[in-house]
């Protein structure tokens, strides 16, 4: 309808995943290498998790676009399913028959070695086989463990079976479940997809328009392009329904251009949500003398009360205001309940900091149990590093990577007195953090963590046999056959004879640090170590899950 008005040749922003609009940003090509280098590794799962419309379907998409000739591959859209209608449609998607004796019904285990035979035939011939389920956050815990079994088809060289799992935020905190440890001990890869940045949502709507045809100036006003990336939250199909909206509202009025009025706007038919009171949108100059006679209202109706209160202060009683309608007596309660919270965790925080240790030493004893050392005496992180484990401190982390890292640790807060005060971090979430200090546990949201926490974080990491701080090129010994078992054992691949740290050696590990989230450099530093370790399972203390 608008399309013509605003000189493009269709309009650029439907939500249909049309190709031609495929738009990457820095993160989806990064989420895209996770998935590639889930299947080059073969065997176990990846994992691709964002928020609702941040562009996962469009990564698996072009992933699809680019699996290897000689890669199967099976896609399941619809994850509610119990077991055996799982099995069935995995049977199905690879186009495996599933014969069975009596009944009218295959059990499971007529599926599962139809499903064996298939897997062991494919790959006698050279091919790989990829199961990929989308909204995986609505797989039951049951057919997770079933996923989990079927990667147990193996040969000795390779897992036979690989599966993508890509859904939203809440699929980590269901992997985070003690009951599927071991599913979340085999996910090879991992990545989360944020939403665009403004920067990359200006680049989304200029890419989007383009295609469309657009040769004249873009139709949004800076002011437009940065309301949008705050309505949207850098989410594309927000980012697409809301673009939508407000050029068709331009064209409605006859504006050449889209201001922030005409996104407000939009928004509120869009998202159906009211827009604050302060929103240009709302506050025109023909309502104006209508809004003030409002408030003057407002104004009557509160000193009313305010004086009731004072005249009779124990005596509910309706109070009716300037416009008419009579106001219900207010709660006493509900600012006490609404500040509940907010009060509690500042005791919280107040009492964790006065019992927190008041010297690393002090806090580096009270981490050594959990990772079971014996008694460490003088320098802690000597006497640990005497039993194989090693001391690592970081100044600038997030609780993100600490997350990524799976690991307690010790946080340096700061105090009302600007002291450091030394915490144990025993469990982390999405919204809270567990903390530990002198015998007393504290869960705090993650917004009063931070008032005292400026990404001070400390830790053990198991080193492993014959480490050295850095690996030569074309070194050998204990620590490159090590390293190279790891990822051996990780991407599900055979380990080399006799290994050395050369050139292919180093692209493996730096592909395992970019599907960790590490710097891809093909360094191993102690952050490789660390999620090495928790690839393999090799048994370090981990950190509570928490919402």
């Amino acid at each position: 309808m608008y399309a013509p008005f605003f000189g493009l040749n269709q309009e650029p922003f439907s939500i249909a995943p049309d190709p031609r609009y495929l738009f990457m940003s820095d993160r989806h090509r990064e989420a895209l290498a996770h998935l590639l280098y889930g299947v080059r590794s073969g065997g176990g799962f990846v994992l691709l998790s964002g928020e609702i419309g941040a562009g996962k379907t469009t990564v698996c998409r072009c992933f699809l676009e680019q699996v290897p000739k000689r890669c199967n591959v099976a896609y399941i859209f619809n994850p509610k399913l119990t077991v055996r209608e799982l099995l069935k449609s995995v049977c199905d998607e690879f186009r495996v028959p599933h014969p069975h004796e009596g009944g009218t019904l295959a059990s499971l285990k007529d599926y599962v070695d139809a499903l064996n035979a298939y897997l062991l035939r494919t790959h006698a011939i050279g091919q790989n086989n990829v199961l990929i389920i989308d909204e995986a956050q609505n797989l039951s815990a049951e057919v997770l463990e079933q996923l989990r079994l079927l990667t147990n088809l193996e040969t000795n060289e390779r897992k036979l079976l690989q599966i993508i799992l890509i859904g939203q935020p809440e699929l980590r905190t269901m992997l985070a479940r003690p009951e599927l440890e071991q599913l979340a001990q085999r996910v090879i890869a991992r990545f989360h997809l944020e939403a665009l940045s403004e920067a990359e949502t200006r680049q989304y709507i200029r890419h989007r328009l383009s295609v469309a045809g657009l040769t004249r100036p873009l139709p949004f006003d800076r002011p437009a392009l940065q309301r949008i990336h705050q309505l949207s939250r850098g989410v594309p199909r927000r980012v697409n329904l809301l673009c939508d909206r407000a050029l068709l509202g331009a064209y409605s009025s006859g504006q050449v251009r889209v201001n922030r009025e005409t996104v407000d706007k939009a928004a509120q038919e869009v998202f159906d949500t009211p827009l604050p009171w302060w929103s240009a949108s709302r506050w025109r100059a023909p309502r104006r003398r209508w809004a003030l006679a409002g408030a003057g209202a407002a104004l009557v109706a509160l000193l009313a009360v305010v004086a009731w209160r004072v005249q009779a202060p124990g005596t509910p009683a309706p109070v009716a205001a300037a416009s008419g309608v009579v106001a219900p007596p207010a709660s006493p309660s509900a600012p006490l309940d609404a500040a509940a919270p907010a009060a509690q965790a500042a005791a919280d925080l107040k009492r964790l900091l006065a019992a927190a240790a008041r010297s690393e030493r002090e806090a580096w004893r009270e981490l050594a149990p959990a990772w079971k050392l014996a008694a460490i005496d003088g320098d802690p992180c000597a006497a640990a590093q005497r039993q194989q484990v090693r001391c690592w401190r970081s100044s600038g982390s997030t609780l993100t990577q600490i997350r990524d890292l799976d690991r307690p640790g010790i946080l340096t807060l700061q105090g009302d007195d600007d002291a450091p005060a030394y915490v144990q971090l025993v469990g982390a979430g999405e919204h809270t953090a567990t903390l530990a200090a002198g015998g007393q546990t504290v869960e705090l949201p993650l917004a009063v963590l931070a008032r005292v926490w400026r990404g001070d974080f400390a830790t053990f990491w198991r080193e492993p046999p014959g480490y050295r701080d850095v690996l030569a090129d074309g070194s050998s010994g204990p620590g490159v056959t090590w390293l190279a078992q790891q990822l051996a054992t990780v991407s599900g691949q055979p380990a080399p004879r006799k290994p050395r740290f050369d050139d292919a050696l180093r692209a493996e590990l730096a592909a395992f640090q970019r599907a960790q989230g590490l710097k891809g450099d093909g360094i191993a530093g102690p952050a490789t170590y660390m999620q090495l370790n928790r690839a393999a399972g090799v048994d370090e203390p981990r950190l509570q899950a928490r919402p």
